[in-house]
Order: structure tokens, then C-alpha cells, then sequence
């Protein structure tokens, strides 16, 4: 018996078989039934011309009719059925053919329903990774919106909050002038420092927007870090003293040797890690500044014995509005154990360091308060000694002799 002949036996039977077990619903099944015998037609032609290419129609269209939920949901459906029908096939044939005859059939099909499962799956997989790519750019475009959304929002709260800001500070200045009594002065200072808190929190709001809009202007002048390191001594010593933890801020080669950079930014910059470093330093610890000089930069590390950075919380620290440890237990206080803020000190340091062409990572081996592993913030700062305007270059190589002769050393 002839192929062909073998093969038009078995068609209906398999055509009946493949509906019911992988349709449900009479509808539903007499569509199926259809597309069913355009791929058993398909198959038929693929088996005498030896050429199993005459079922790519079908496979592909089979390929691109899943839904979008179905698409979602992860179902492989088309390789699954052309799984079950080429198991159907065995069936089918067993049943209604003598042994020698399923055998030449099977034979004759296998080779035809291997290149189809071939090229189900490589449908399939292109189908799922085109829907994948959708969604990835969906939400990466609702992703996009919200940071713009965000810091549209920090734009204008920030300066909506300055005005009134202005005008309490001025107020208290006016009242504190008139008042005299001694029991009205803790008052007026207390208003005077939350103007102030408040104030410098939104200052920090204006310096995210502007890098966050790539608006954050430099202004480039003679910079020394041996200069910024010993005023941030004398700043931030008080409140190391309270804590009793030691600030030792080491010479190291490149300290006195004149930069062009922003000093205000880069003092910024400083001051923030430093007092990251003063708020998650348990009291009695050390907090260390070195540094080093390498070939087109200057390195400074800002290194404590503090609770440390978990390695899930090290990849997101230099976002905004990041904190670390529970929000529920969020404490407004600059220096203390442990205290917050709105999380926008080490964005801006990071945004402030990339202005000027540097970068800054850290390094922690994890969060813990009982070992206290520390922490290592490592300020990558390009060795720019020049500068574009030809005016600024000439005072900024007469301010360069003059700081050779004074020899600046870091104060212990």
C-alpha cells in the first residue's frame, strides 16, 4: 500500500483524535478541525515531495495566533501540539493499520513532525521574546515617566517651598530685633533652626532637579583638597566630639597639589560623605579620609568602622531618595546614630563628582552592628590642571605659586 493511501486512512480518525484531547467546546473544536486538516493536508504533500518546508505556512501562523494573555501567561501551546499529534499519529496508525504498514507511515512522518516541533519552537521563542521586548519597553517608558514625574515634582516643590521659607526666616529676623525677654530668645532660635533644616533640605531638593535635568553648572577655580579637608575639620569636629568618634584625616600625595575644579561643589560632595560617615558610625569609632595620586587622578577615601552597607542596599545607595535600615524607624537627626534625611546626599555627591568627569563607588563586606565591618567611599577626581578661559589659566597659575610658597600641610 502506497503512502498516499496510508495516509488518507488515517486522516480523519487522527484529525478526530488530535480535536478532542486538545479542544474543549463544540465551536471551538470545529475551527480546530478545520486547521487540523489544512496541516494534515500540509503534512501529506510535505511527506511525497520529501520536503517538510510545505508546513512552514501553517507552523508560523499557528505561531503568531497566541493572545496577549496567553502570551503573559507563558503558554507554549504550539509545541505541545504538535507533540501530542505526532504521538496521535503512532496511535492512530496502530490502530487502523497492520503492524508493517503504521511502521512505513511512522517512518514516513517522523522526519516531517521533528522539523515541524523544530519550527514551532523557534516561532515560539521569537514570538515570546518580541512580547518580552514590548513590555521591557513599556515599562521602561512608565519608568521614564515616573522619574520625570518625580523630579518635575522636586522642581517645583522645592521652589514653592522657597518663598515662604524666605519669609519666615526674614519674619523671625525681625522678630528676634524687637523682642528682648529672655523667655521668648530659645523660641526664636528654635524657628531659626528649623528654617534653617528646612532650608538646606531644599537646597538639596534644587540640586537634584538640576542634575537630574543635567543643568548643574560648575564653576571651575584653583582647588586644593588639603584646603577643603581642614575646613571640613574644623566644621564637622564639634559634632564628632559629641559622638566620640575620632576624625583622622591623613596627608597623602596629590593633597596640596592645585586642581581646576568647583571648590563649593566639591567641599558639597565631601561633607556629605563625611557625615554619612559620622551618622552610621556607632559611637567611639574612626572615621579616616586618605587618598592617593594615579595617573590623570586624584583618589580620596572616605573610610569609617561603622555598621557597614548591605550588598543589596550597595547598588542602590546612590539613588535619590534611598535610605538605609527601616523607614519606620527614620530619625531626622544630621549627625546622631543612625539618623536620616530625605536621601539625597549621596545622589547629589555622586551627580556633583560626574559633573566634574570623576566618579565614587563604595565598598562594604555587608551591614552588621555587632562587627561593625565598615564602610569605604572612594572618590575617583580628574587631575585637571588647566583651565579653558586663557584669563582664568593666568590667575590660576599665579594662585598655584602662591600655594607653593605657603605649603598648606593637612592640620592634625
Amino acid at each position: 500500500m502506497n503512502i498516499q493511501t496510508l495516509l488518507e486512512k488515517i486522516r480523519q480518525p487522527w484529525i478526530n483524535r488530535v480535536s478532542y484531547d486538545m479542544a474543549r467546546g463544540a465551536g471551538v473544536r470545529e475551527n480546530f478541525e478545520k486547521e487540523l486538516a489544512r496541516f494534515f493536508n500540509l503534512l501529506e504533500q510535505a511527506v511525497l515531495t520529501g520536503d517538510p518546508s510545505w508546513i512552514d505556512p501553517i507552523i508560523f501562523d499557528w505561531a503568531n495566533a497566541p493572545t496577549e494573555s496567553e502570551l503573559a501567561e507563558g503558554k507554549q501551546s504550539l509545541s505541545t501540539l504538535i507533540s501530542r499529534s505526532n504521538a496521535f499519529t503512532f496511535d492512530v496508525a496502530r490502530e487502523n493499520l497492520s503492524p508493517e504498514d503504521a511502521l512505513e507511515l511512522l517512518v514516513a512522518t517522523s522526519a516531517i513532525f521533528s522539523y515541524a516541533l523544530t519550527k514551532s519552537a523557534h516561532y515560539e521563542s521569537d514570538k515570546r521574546v518580541t512580547y518580552i521586548e514590548n513590555e521591557l519597553r513599556s515599562i521602561r517608558r512608565k519608568l521614564e515617566q515616573l522619574d520625570r514625574s518625580k523630579s518635575n515634582f522636586i522642581s517645583v516643590a522645592a521652589h514653592e517651598l522657597k518663598t515662604p521659607l524666605t519669609l519666615i526666616e526674614g519674619y523671625a529676623a525681625m522678630i528676634s530685633e524687637m523682642v528682648s525677654q529672655e523667655n521668648a530668645a530659645p523660641l526664636l532660635e528654635g524657628i531659626q533652626g528649623g528654617v534653617q533644616r528646612l532650608q538646606e533640605i531644599v537646597n538639596d531638593m534644587i540640586d537634584v532637579s538640576l542634575i537630574d535635568n543635567s543643568l548643574l553648572s560648575l564653576n571651575f577655580q584653583p582647588f586644593w583638597f588639603n584646603q577643603s579637608l581642614n575646613l571640613l575639620r574644623k566644621e564637622l569636629q564639634p559634632a564628632c566630639d559629641s559622638r566620640q568618634l575620632l576624625l583622622e584625616i591623613n596627608p597623602f600625595d596629590g593633597d596640596s597639589q592645585l586642581i581646576f575644579a568647583d571648590p563649593e561643589r566639591i567641599y558639597q560632595a565631601l561633607r556629605n560623605l563625611l557625615t554619612n560617615a559620622i551618622k552610621y558610625t556607632p559611637n567611639g569609632g574612626k572615621i579616616t579620609v586618605s587618598g592617593r595620586k594615579l595617573p590623570g587622578f586624584i583618589e580620596v577615601v572616605v573610610q569609617d568602622t561603622g555598621i557597614g552597607i548591605s550588598l543589596e542596599d550597595q547598588i542602590t545607595i546612590f539613588e535619590k531618595f534611598n535610605q538605609l535600615g527601616k523607614a519606620s524607624l527614620h530619625s531626622s537627626s544630621k549627625t546622631g546614630f543612625k539618623g536620616g534625611g530625605p536621601g539625597l546626599g549621596l545622589s547629589i555627591t555622586r551627580g556633583i563628582i560626574e559633573a566634574h568627569g570623576g566618579t565614587i563607588w563604595v565598598s562594604s563586606e555587608g551591614c552588621d552592628e555587632k562587627t561593625c565591618p565598615g564602610t569605604s567611599f572612594h572618590v575617583l577626581l580628574p587631575d585637571r590642571n588647566e583651565a579653558s578661559d586663557p584669563k582664568v589659566s593666568k590667575l590660576f597659575a599665579v594662585t598655584a605659586e602662591d600655594h607653593q610658597l605657603e605649603n598648606t600641610p593637612i592640620e592634625k
